[in-house]
């Protein structure tokens, strides 16, 4: 199935050299170019793109805000952030809902497999950036991370609880208790009790 890829970088030589080298390595693919924030826009609203290769510098960026508005316009549309800034912003745009983020000083290779992965996996996180993600969860505390329930049950499995005795406490299945352990544990990024009292260490 054709894909439909829309450049959108005001300067010409990217947004000429970023087609060939998508037409070159993908099969049945539509490249279209937009030039300006407001045009970028308007394309997003008379067609459906796959993937948004977006410059944060387009005249009439609203920087990370474009992300945000342009994920309201068309939902379904990947966004991958192609700049010549670095990683260490990368993450204010992810949480705008970016899907990847790439610096324009890589590669040609680095630049096809990140098309590859955005469109194979939904996302695509250079190394530098999930150190820059890292290291922003190592500075937010559980209470900035997890929902209200996700923390009612980080502190009582802390505090040496099982599941049922969770379910029982909150009122909740005990299905539900192993569903918000889970999450508390993907959202902390840790995999045992072990990591889960370190951290609960660390706050108290």
């Amino acid at each position: 199935m054709t894909k439909k890829i829309l450049i959108a970088d005001d300067h010409h030589v990217v947004r000429i050299g970023t087609a060939m080298i998508l037409e070159k390595n993908f099969d049945d693919v539509e490249i279209y170019f937009a030039e300006t924030y407001e045009e970028t826009k308007e394309k997003i609203l008379k067609e459906k793109f796959d993937l948004i290769i977006l410059d944060i510098e387009l005249p009439g960026s609203i920087l990370k805000s474009m992300v945000k508005e342009i994920k309201t316009i068309s939902e379904e549309s990947l966004v991958l952030i192609f700049t010549s800034y670095k990683e260490n912003i990368a993450i204010q745009y992810i949480e705008e809902g970016a899907d990847g983020f790439l610096n324009k000083q890589s590669d040609a290779t680095d630049f096809v497999k990140a098309v590859e992965t955005i469109f194979k996996d939904g996302n695509y996180y250079t190394t530098e950036v999930l150190n820059e993600m890292l290291k922003g969860m190592k500075k937010k505390k559980p209470s900035e991370i997890l929902s209200e329930r996700e923390l009612q049950v980080f502190t009582l499995l802390a505090k040496g609880n099982g599941n049922l005795e969770i379910a029982n406490t909150l009122d909740i299945q005990e299905s539900t208790v192993g569903t918000y352990k889970k999450r508390v544990y993907q959202k902390l990024k840790i995999t045992n009790l072990v990591e889960l009292l370190e951290v609960y260490k660390e706050i108290h």
